[in-house]
């Protein structure tokens, strides 16, 4: 988005339908009425894709335009002041300087000689730094995208000052802390007996290289350049999102002096569900089946997917289930974010057998021996022995206590590839 953005001059005017003087309140209407028009969910499947790129612009067109400091960088510099390649807006060529450096660094504009807002320097804004955070999603709100409003405490240059720290026509000094610098060098420990010293923003001018009196300070932010204050966000999680994709509210990290602001970096963190395992566009679930069911077949609703739809399976009489069997339903994973293609959904059979004692009488037992297939041919053995054993025996617990090497090692098949459960698909 912000790419094709700053590729090419876009008028936001244009994209919100409104003039250039345009109040905070037309262009507040304008943006609903555009982002009604072209959010992703209200358009047809074959728009969806166009709809979803034209509603971020119109977004974006929103957040530069509602905000009076990113409206006077657009109406002063166009999308350039909000292109970080050009240097966020290029004013004063592609050189680079200790200037530079230190607000990268430290997220500040610094002042000084040769630096902006010093004597003989560009005043180019700088971009602030990114907030980043993880945001939980469940596996349905992945499945079904979803858009989230939210109330955020920002911190936003003081609209009274315009982020000057003083009153109108009242003039500032030179930190005498900083000598105007903006930074201050200190030592910091690093170890134990270990020292370095290091360029500091200063604490007392917050990096602005000037103060007012407290008489000249404006009443607003009472000289801290900044106030605080509540702005509604929103953000939108396309359906098909996947573990670790990042969510950018471009612009909507807290503001400060004489910086574009930075990001608002919302990266998405799937929760554990009860049912459905995801690897990539793929789900798995668990399929239990009674063995009656495993051997004669069955026809019902095995589970209810993620847009709470009943999954419905008919197994043929005469081809039986046995446990660790997979089979394979295509087009009924996850969603692929372009397009209307889906992944498989995986079922893994699991049997349950019946508790101890579930027959009563001596004739069931008789009867389900005629019906089931019969044992396997007695073995010869010359000598035989009649042992006791025992039940619930955990094959972990083998070889633990000799002196074998191999105890505790898993076990090694060369035939990785033989007996596996193969899916079938259904």
């Amino acid at each position: 988005m912000s790419g094709a953005m700053g590729e090419e001059e876009i008028d936001l005017y244009g994209l919100l339908n409104v003039a250039k003087d345009a109040t905070q309140d037309q262009i507040k209407r304008a943006y609903r009425q555009a982002a009604l028009k072209y959010h992703p969910d209200k358009a047809p499947v074959d728009q969806r894709e166009e709809s979803e790129i034209k509603f971020k612009e119109v977004s974006r067109a929103y957040e530069i335009l509602s905000d009076d400091q990113k409206r006077h960088l657009y109406d002063a510099h166009g999308m350039a002041a909000f292109d970080p390649s050009r240097g966020g807006g290029g004013f004063g060529g592609p050189e680079v300087d200790l200037n530079d450096i230190l607000s990268q660094m430290f997220g500040f504009n610094m002042g000084g000689p040769g630096g902006p807002g010093g004597p003989g320097g560009p005043k180019r804004p700088r971009r602030g730094p990114d907030e980043e955070q993880e945001y939980k999603v469940t596996l349905e709100e992945l499945y079904k995208g979803k858009t989230v409003k939210f109330a955020a405490n920002k911190q936003v240059v003081c609209g009274q000052c315009k982020g000057s720290g003083g009153k109108e026509k009242a003039k500032p000094a030179s930190c005498e802390r900083c000598k105007g610098n903006g930074m201050v060098e200190a030592i910091r420990q690093i170890g134990p007996g270990m020292m370095r010293r290091e360029t500091v923003l200063c604490d007392h001018c917050q990096g602005a290289g000037q103060v007012y009196k407290e008489k000249d300070r404006c009443k607003k932010c009472k000289g801290k350049r900044t106030t605080q204050e509540k702005k509604v966000l929103e953000i939108y999680i396309p359906r098909g999102s996947m573990q670790g994709e990042r969510i950018v509210l471009e612009g909507e990290a807290d503001q400060y002096p004489d910086q574009i602001p930075g990001d608002i970096v919302f990266t998405l963190v799937e929760e554990h569900h009860d049912t459905f395992s995801r690897l990539g566009n793929d789900l798995s679930a668990e399929l239990t089946v009674t063995l009656a069911e495993a051997l004669s077949g069955f026809s019902r609703v095995v589970l209810k997917h993620l847009d709470g739809r009943g999954i419905h399976i008919e197994r043929p009489r005469g081809k039986i289930l046995r446990p660790g069997d997979c089979l394979k339903i295509p087009g009924e994973g996850m969603p692929m974010k372009r397009g209307e293609a889906k992944g498989d959904l995986y079922l893994l059979v699991t049997v349950e057998f019946p508790e101890d004692g579930w027959m009563k009488d001596d004739a069931s037992y008789e009867a389900l021996q005629k019906m089931l297939p019969p044992p396997p041919a007695p073995i010869e053995a010359e000598m035989v022995d009649e042992v006791d054993y025992e039940d619930g025996a955990d094959i972990e617990q083998m070889g633990e206590n000799s002196d074998d090497p191999r105890f505790g090692n898993e076990w090694e098949d060369e035939d990785e590839d033989e007996g596996q459960a193969q899916c079938q698909t259904q």
